[in-house]
């Protein structure tokens, strides 16, 4: 089996918590590509983390729950700065992030910092998030996407508190457009999709981002599941029905599922192949949408079997 590699960032989350009748905060190892880093090995599959860590107490956990969730780490490097922090409220179960820390220390994994070797041996490259919106990140998923002899993938993760003033839009989308058209997957939200192109509905994102050149584009929907563009013809895949609790990490078990699947079987050889894999991963998303915790609460395939048996 070969193995996975997710770039992006990993941070430290602050949930919104009550100890003795106090409002406290728990600290919590997240960030989207993290997720998804953890929900592939939890899959099964093998995978690397590479970015930019910290150098802090905070870093050490973030290393020390990676490596223990069996996530390599040989490509993520430690960069002087302390590491960055999330606010995470809720209004339901639907997280609001707010962001602190600068630099981020996420955000500090330039092109020369990859490790060319692990990157160009990748049978799964995943890229996106919000180290989007930073150019010398950028430069670094670029040089990597470049490198890569396997399949991509791409998430824009797009986190509109980061805009860093009117111009972040335009350009957070041309970078979309760019990592789209070389993508073999791309999977984003309804939200995110809003958030890009707002007033388009998820149907003209989906096709659109396909005429740029992805290969099949994933457009999650909460509740009522996903929207598949992989063939002449958009497909509807429903969710199966949950009692959330914590939604944080359910858009990322999605891309786990989805990678780790390519990891197992390759790409899909017929477009209709999508839609089996698409439904897996909206079980797998229900199972972490049931428990508390984002990265914490991606399970195992026979996890996601025992719950949907």
């Amino acid at each position: 089996m070969g193995h996975a590699v997710v770039l992006g960032e990993a941070l430290v989350d602050l949930l919104d918590a009550e100890y003795d009748g106090q409002p406290v905060y728990l600290p919590a190892v997240g960030g989207g590509p993290l997720n998804v880093a953890v929900g592939v090995a939890r899959l099964g599959g093998r995978v690397q983390f590479v970015g930019s860590l910290g150098d802090d107490v905070l870093a050490e956990r973030i290393r020390a729950f990676l490596t223990g969730a069996g996530v390599g780490l040989t490509g993520a490097v430690t960069v002087a700065a302390p590491t960055a922090l999330a606010m995470v409220t809720f209004a339901g179960p639907e997280p609001d992030f707010r962001f602190y820390g600068n630099p981020p220390s996420y955000a500090l994994l330039g092109a020369d910092d990859l490790d060319p070797d692990l990157v160009a041996g990748a049978d799964v490259l995943y890229a996106g998030s919000i180290v989007l919106l930073y150019p010398a990140a950028v430069a670094g998923l670029r040089r990597a996407w470049g490198l890569a002899t396997g399949l991509r993938v791409f998430d824009p993760n797009v986190r509109p508190d980061l805009f860093d003033g009117p111009d972040a839009l335009p350009r957070l989308r041309e970078v979309v457009a760019e990592f789209a058209a070389g993508a073999h997957l791309v999977k984003l939200s309804a939200a995110d999709a809003d958030l890009l192109y707002p007033g388009e509905p998820a149907e003209g994102v989906a096709a659109y981002l396909r005429e740029l050149g992805a290969d099949a584009v994933v457009v999650t929907l909460g509740a009522a599941g996903a929207l598949v563009a992989a063939g002449p013809d958009l497909v509807r895949v429903p969710a199966p029905t949950v009692d959330a609790v914590d939604a944080t990490g359910a858009g990322d078990s999605v891309m786990a599922a989805l990678v780790a699947d390519l990891l197992a079987d390759g790409a899909p050889a017929e477009p209709a192949g999508w839609a089996d894999r698409v439904a897996f991963a909206l079980r797998v998303a229900a199972v972490v949408c049931e428990s508390p915790g984002g990265a914490t609460a991606m399970p195992t395939r026979a996890q996601v079997a025992a719950r949907f048996a």
